[in-house]
């Protein structure tokens, strides 16, 4: 892989030392050309807007598509975009935009309203034919109504307070109607992404590089920013680099401008040779273990309340990260809306987890792990390479649980038998998991069963659930999802937590954010509210 990758580098690293200055700027003012080399650590599987939330996936779609509305990452605050304004009647049932005027996808379409309702029409309802899913961000829709080339509405069936920020978000980047048209499995093919944004897909070799373009007739940036015309990078190429080495190398070698996934290890390496790390929040759900109560060995409250307080989140981050990982307080990151500090409730207490267990039943064997009816209390979870050193924080846990007389099997396994044993709760009793957003809706996202599903409960994808449904936790999701008052959503926020905990669905470790790198001639690198980077007013300065 290194030597294909400096083959790779070889073709483009002097675009990326030179082409900027030949353009050079006065008195550090922003410069116009250049080629900025991107190495991301996976390859993006699926460019449907509603798959963004992939990390992968997320970074090409936040060059090549608009919003409706634009999240600003400082303030949290819903500013114009491709909506220059909108209404929202009483009740959050209709929401109202009106357009820019002169926006075009980048085949000349033109991003009117009716290109929007095909868009939302699609992500509120998604299409059972070409297998497009509804977007998880997207609650109660009914249908869009076009009111003028200009001018759109959206209709939903009960109050869907959190619709408004949801067209701020990577998976409700707009695009064509001719994109729309295609199955989910052409999807996975970037040329055939047509949207509205700054850069263009110019060419991909699946699974290992993709070539993003300048648009130079771009002129509509989100409103409030003061760059409105095209980006100032003449090109982006974004090389697929799984090894961590061979990422940082690139970068210190000046052969790489940016990169993406460093590891807490890997980070006083790159800032001893004065190169920024860039450790941005998304603003979601931390990174967690999340139960599958259907599972037997796990439907018992005490087992459940035994590994949580078996967990020694504090070690966790101590040992294997850097203080951009702040240990969790809670079930969402400590500065998303609705953060409620749960720390109480989650403290290692080995002794508390050892009564626990001999309460429910399970007690010591002759090897030390946990016997009851002749069976030993043996669990297992896959790892996901999604997650930064997702294996050792697995591996660390399976340590403390091993303390108090429980077996943790931390599997890896191909692609394919994660994705169905995850499914399955025998399987799996538990599982890890985040995911960002920076809205009260992030937690219905990953654990109600229409969602991510992630507890497993009756209703979602997997057929191989039995029994377990919480009708509370689920009407809480709901209640979140509908409630038009700020005040009662955020208590309801709170709320929902405070039961994730009590039941020890979940067991809160840290806050992961997305870590980038970068080189020290790369400069206005923005990222948007949950940490995906945007390089609009990216420039390469002389170097």
């Amino acid at each position: 892989m290194a030597l294909m990758l400096a083959l790779a580098l070889g073709a483009c690293s002097k675009t990326a030392d030179s082409g900027a200055a030949g353009a050079a700027g006065v008195d550090g003012q922003p410069v116009i050309g250049g080629t900025l080399v991107y190495l991301d650590q996976q390859a993006h599987n699926n460019l449907y807007p509603p798959a963004g939330g992939f990390y992968p996936n997320g970074g090409i779609l936040n060059q090549i598509t608009d919003k409706l509305t634009y999240q600003n990452p400082a303030t949290l605050e819903i500013e114009p975009w491709i909506a220059e304004s909108w209404t929202v009647n009483a009740d959050a049932t209709e929401y109202t935009f009106k357009l820019r005027e002169g926006v075009s996808f980048s085949d000349g379409t033109p991003l009117d309203a009716t290109a929007v309702a095909k868009n939302y029409d699609t992500f509120g309802k998604g299409n059972k034919a070409l297998k497009l899913s509804v977007s998880e961000v997207i609650n109660n829709y009914e249908r869009s109504e076009v009111l003028d080339a200009r001018t759109v509405r959206f209709h939903f069936r009960k109050p869907s307070p959190g619709f408004l920020q949801g067209t701020s978000v990577i998976g409700s980047g707009l695009v064509s109607p001719a994109t729309l048209d295609l199955p989910f499995e052409a999807l996975g093919d970037a040329t055939r992404i047509i949207g509205s944004g700054p850069f263009v897909v110019a060419s991909e070799t699946l699974g290992k590089e993709v070539n993003l373009t300048v648009r130079k007739d771009y002129r509509w940036g989100p409103v409030r920013l003061a760059q409105q015309g095209r980006a100032r990078l003449d090109a982006i190429k974004i090389i697929v680099t799984p090894e961590d080495s061979v990422r940082i190398g690139g970068l210190l070698a000046g052969q790489a401008g940016f990169i993406r996934q460093i590891q807490a290890y890997d980070e006083k390496r790159v800032q001893e040779r004065q190169f920024p790390i860039y450790a941005s929040s998304t603003r979601g759900v931390n990174d967690s273990l999340a139960f599958r109560p259907d599972n037997p060995l796990v439907a018992d409250l005490r087992v459940r309340q035994a590994l949580l307080h078996a967990t020694d989140a504090r070690a966790v981050v101590q040992t294997l990260f850097s203080s951009n990982y702040p240990q969790a307080k809670g079930v969402i990151v400590s500065t998303a809306a609705g953060f409620v500090d749960l720390s109480d409730k989650l403290r290692h207490d080995p002794a508390r987890a050892k009564q626990l267990l001999d309460d429910a039943g399970w007690k010591p064997g002759a090897d030390g792990l946990r016997v009851k009816d002749g069976q030993t209390l043996v669990l297992a979870t896959y790892e996901s390479p999604n997650y930064l050193q997702n294996k050792e924080v697995l591996q660390l846990v399976a340590q403390q649980w091993a303390q108090v007389g429980v077996k943790l099997n931390v599997l890896s396994g191909d692609l394919g038998s994660r994705t169905i044993d995850s499914l399955d709760p025998q399987k799996t009793p538990l599982i890890p998991a985040m995911v960002g957003r920076a809205d009260p809706d992030v937690i219905k996202s990953n654990y109600h069963p229409s969602n991510r599903n992630l507890l497993l409960q009756k209703g979602g994808l997997s057929q191989k659930v039995k029994s377990f449904e919480d009708d509370r936790l689920n009407a809480l999701f709901d209640a979140i999802a509908q409630e038009p008052d700020a005040a009662k959503r955020l208590a309801l926020t709170k709320d929902v937590q405070h039961h994730l905990v009590d039941q020890a669905y979940v067991i809160p470790l840290f806050e992961e954010p997305q870590v980038f790198a970068g080189a020290p001639w790369v400069r206005g690198v923005a990222f948007e509210a949950v940490g995906r980077p945007s390089f609009y007013g990216t420039w390469l300065a002389p170097h």
